[in-house]
């Protein structure tokens, strides 16, 4: 803190011993220990305020930091979120078209479609002339 060399330690000792006296030397001296050990503790406790201070505004501005983030995020997904109803209210939409396509009756034509792929089905299902006179002819 200071820079005291052992020569004016010295100095300061002869002068102190010539002003104050030889009888009252020690109990000044060690009222100055101990004024002077008071100002050391309240320095370094005006130094730990000051840096724990610091690391608080540190920390303030990384939280206030993180809080931006986290807000742009909420923005993002808000958005996001939307975009998805609106997509999801299309796809209703058609969905409910597509419903009621099917609920109304079918045309003529896909009433003739209809019927003739199930006369198809019903013509692969039966078994083929051939088949039946050969089996007529082993049966005796």
């Amino acid at each position: 803190m200071f820079d005291i060399g052992f020569t004016e330690m010295m100095l300061i000792g002869i002068v102190a011993l010539v002003v104050i006296g030889p009888e009252r030397l020690p109990g000044v001296a060690r009222t100055a220990g101990k004024y002077f050990g008071r100002l050391k503790r309240f320095m370094t406790s005006v130094k730990a305020d000051v840096e724990q201070e610091l690391r608080a505004d540190e920390l303030r501005q990384i939280l206030a930091d993180q809080q931006r983030e986290l807000d742009s995020l909420k923005d993002t997904i808000s958005d996001a979120g939307k975009e998805i109803e609106k997509e999801a209210g299309a796809v209703s939409a058609a969905g409910a078209s597509l419903a009621e396509s099917l609920d109304e009756p079918a045309s003529v034509s896909d009433q003739a479609e209809a019927s003739a792929a199930v006369e198809e089905s019903a013509v692969e299902e039966s078994p083929e002339p051939e088949q039946d006179a050969a089996a007529s002819k082993v049966k005796p």
